[in-house]
């Protein structure tokens, strides 16, 4: 019986999505040509990312999706039917490539007449484009509001996403829902209802320090919205695109996965550094943000720039992040009965992989400047 237990235990989790396993059922992980490539991106830069997340430890890791931002797009031609330019040829072959990596594929698009680098969107065109999508074997849809408002009415988002939505089930092929719209009109309330699997909360992100403080720290609040199959999503990662420093970058890294963030790489994947990838391979920290539970962290104590967060694991046990915004290095405390725990609990510090034993009532540990420690309590 067990032999046969675990026989179709293997056989379902190598079977093709199908009713009842859930899109996104965690934070989708990968990369995105935009922040590094923006409209300079080729298929050739395409296979380079697949070909270093194959081999550089980030597939084991959990990334997964290889991102074609904007600049794909070449002209529609007298059947509508949309056609990638010159720098990208067969996107089958490309869809093909990565996916004889192990990886999947995403692309790009618009509700709008164009993108928002003004090239062809799907305006009018969503059912083909999706269905064209498919065809190729794309698993992935990012789809930017941009030039939509030339067309609709910001009333409109949500019967605007459900179309594409609409498209994409008619296909029958599973391809996750990313909402760009930037947070307006409150996406959080609607975006599931429109089969979002994640939306944009924010405008663009930037490889500053203060941007993704920013926009990282005012996710507060927005835990409610956030579950298995749809997330918020405070944009992608800029580690390794070389405008933080490595504390900004270990900030930026532990309070994503302290929101339950998609983990979407947006550096050179070819042209590493060590520590960067360090960073983004950290199985510990990735453990927090993909946690099965799927709850999104929040703020529980804050002393000017100050703050600790904490999110519930499903083993019974606490993330906790301790981050500090100012300007010197700070020691930074954790009040254990700010997240539940009376008494001792055991810590572990998940940036150095180590054991700090048990603590009763309260941890305290020097942050760096605009730094963080992520911590696993129990």
């Amino acid at each position: 019986m067990t032999k046969l237990w675990l026989c179709a235990a293997l056989m379902l989790a190598l079977a093709p999505l199908g009713e009842g396993q859930e899109l996104a059922a965690t934070p989708p992980m990968g990369w995105n040509s935009w922040n590094h490539f923006a409209c300079k991106v080729t298929a050739g830069d395409i296979r380079a990312a697949a070909d270093a997340m194959a081999s550089n430890g980030m597939k084991e890791a959990g990334y997964t999706y290889v991102n074609i931002d904007d600049c794909w797009q070449g002209k529609r031609d007298a059947q509508g039917n949309l056609h990638p330019n010159a720098r990208f040829g067969d996107i089958k072959a490309l869809v093909d490539y990565v996916h004889s990596k192990g990886l999947k594929i995403g692309i790009y698009s618009s509700p709008g007449p164009q993108t928002c680098a003004h090239h062809e969107g799907s305006y009018q065109h969503e059912a083909q484009d999706a269905k064209q999508y498919a065809a190729w074997g794309i698993d992935y849809l990012k789809y930017d509001w941009c030039s939509a408002s030339q067309v609709y009415k910001p009333s409109q988002m949500p019967e605007v996403y459900k179309k594409m939505h609409e498209a994409l089930a008619a296909t029958g092929r599973p391809i996750v829902y990313s909402l760009c719209q930037y947070g307006m009109e409150r996406v959080w309330q609607w975006g599931p209802g429109v089969g979002g699997n994640l939306w944009r909360t924010t405008g663009d992100i930037s490889d500053h320090y203060d941007r993704m403080a920013l926009i990282g720290f005012q996710q507060n609040g927005l835990q409610s919205f956030a579950g298995p199959g749809h997330w918020n999503d405070p944009d992608m990662l800029e580690v390794g695109n070389g405008g933080m420093g490595h504390d900004e970058y270990i900030t930026h890294m532990s309070l994503w996965a302290m929101l339950a963030a998609p983990l979407l790489a947006g550096n050179d994947l070819s042209k590493m550094s060590a520590a960067d990838l360090a960073i983004l391979t950290n199985k510990e920290v990735i453990f927090v943000d993909q946690d099965a539970k799927g709850v999104q962290g929040h703020r529980v104590a804050q002393q000017g720039p100050l703050e600790v967060w904490a999110k519930p694991l499903a083993d019974g046990s606490y993330g906790v992040g301790l981050f500090n915004r100012s300007e010197s290095p700070a020691p930074v405390t954790l009040e254990l009965k700010d997240i539940g725990i009376s008494g001792s609990a055991q810590i572990r510090d998940l940036w150095a992989h180590r054991d700090l034993g048990s603590f009763t009532g309260s941890y305290t540990v020097t942050v760096a400047k605009h730094g963080a420690a992520l911590l696993k309590v129990k």
